[in-house]
């Protein structure tokens, strides 16, 4: 018989326009009565129903993760109730037998029970960080999209920056395109205006690339284009700005993760806006880098193991950390991590030696939170580490001389 956890509880199933909220009471003779009721996701009317909820003595309150539909919710219910947000996976009733009412009575149901594994919700502080954070994503994705369609209009008009700069968007390759949207008609015969120090292209080569055939249309579109990321540039800097002053409550914890290699002022701050400060929700380092979707799968079935790939979660953290791996590998200062880096990569190749070594850092980020200490390089360091005394046997002491390159000689 399972044990009833929560003798009153709510199940909530959200919609965009309305919720339907269960209440489950159960008594001392296991016997479980339901009310349930409609509300409307108005302001006003999410007030009625967190006092509906305080009128049953209803505290604990079971929600269905449905996006954004579902945080104006939360935010009104968390002062007064223990909320639980679960994976629509986790509650999923079956099909053909489902109503939003019944739904509601079914989560309730489980919930009682303890049978619902709640997400990982962090603060109200962190949760606004963490949106600024993910919107500074987007807006560097918007940008490198417009820069692909500037590429694309110097390259149907045969302008090949590309074949002679290293950045096309740099500031001899911006200076050659600006001059050439200025007059259409007037060919570029000298380039030495344009000449930067250490620059590797020839002027016959400079040359030869901007001797194309840009049209009226194309030109225009090229404006239009640098305009958006003018401003694009302008809304970032603008948002990295609220951004430093939003995380500056966080300044200790920032500064203890900035000592892991591969990771700066921003990329600290993404890390921390998606875990959280308070580290201890994760009961183990295991724990934070699965949900991090950093660990391999558990599919087995019959014996057979299906997949072990990474699954699919951690959106933003996860491309996050694999980039500061990427920077971390290349920093001679910390040789501990490319050797391990190389070690993976000659067994397992780049991909999978490449998680690893984010695995790696986001492992050491949790024990610098929860110790508030600084990141340790010798740690990562067999040598460096206390040796381990263990009593070998006389075979077992020659197998491993030998392993290490030693001619054993039996005594005369």
């Amino acid at each position: 018989m399972l044990k009833i956890v929560y003798p009153v509880c709510c199940g909530m199933d959200v919609h965009k326009s309305f919720l339907v909220a269960c209440i489950a009471s159960t008594n001392a003779q296991r016997v479980t009565t339901y009310q349930s009721r409609r509300f409307s996701t108005f302001t006003g009317d999410l007030r009625r129903c967190a006092a509906w909820l305080a009128d049953h003595n209803c505290q604990d309150v079971c929600m269905e993760s449905t996006g954004k539909y579902g945080i104006p919710i939360y935010n009104i219910l968390e002062p007064t109730c223990k909320m639980i947000l679960a994976h629509p996976k986790y509650v999923k009733s079956i099909q053909g037998k489902k109503t939003d009412k019944k739904d509601a009575k079914w989560i309730a149901d489980i919930f009682k029970h303890d049978l619902v594994s709640g997400s990982f919700i962090p603060p109200a502080d962190i949760r606004q960080l963490r949106d600024l954070v993910r919107y500074r994503c987007k807006l560097k994705s918007f940008r490198t999209g417009e820069k692909n369609r500037a590429q694309n209009c110097l390259t149907v008009s045969n302008i090949k920056l590309d074949d002679v700069f290293s950045d096309v968007f740099g500031k001899a390759a911006t200076a050659i395109t600006t001059r050439l949207l200025e007059n259409l008609e007037e060919k570029i015969t000298d380039v030495s205006d344009f000449r930067t120090k250490g620059m590797k292209a020839t002027d016959e080569q400079m040359l030869s690339a901007v001797d194309g055939e840009i049209c009226a249309e194309q030109a225009e579109k090229l404006r239009i284009i640098r305009s958006h990321m003018d401003h694009l540039a302008l809304c970032k800097a603008n948002l990295e700005s609220l951004i430093l002053s939003t995380a500056e409550k966080y300044l200790p914890q920032l500064r203890l993760i900035m000592t892991v290699p591969g990771i700066q002022s921003f990329a600290a701050i993404g890390i921390l806006s998606e875990i959280g400060a308070d580290i201890s929700v994760f009961p183990t380092s295991k724990h934070l880098c699965s949900w991090a979707g950093l660990t391999p799968q558990n599919n087995e079935s019959a014996g057979k193991k299906k997949t072990t790939r990474i699954s699919g979660v951690g959106v933003y953290s996860k491309p996050l950390l694999v980039q500061c791996a990427l920077c971390a590998i290349r920093k001679k200062s910390n040789p501990e991590i490319r050797k391990r880096y190389l070690n993976l990569k000659k067994r397992r190749g780049h991909k999978k030696a490449i998680i690893a070594i984010a695995r790696m850092l986001l492992t050491a980020i949790y024990n610098i939170l929860k110790k508030n200490e600084s990141y340790n390089a010798a740690f990562y360091t067999k040598s460096d580490r206390s040796p381990v005394h263990r009593e070998v046997s006389v075979d077992e002491a020659i197998f491993i001389l030998q392993r290490q390159g030693y001619l054993i000689t039996t005594p005369p």
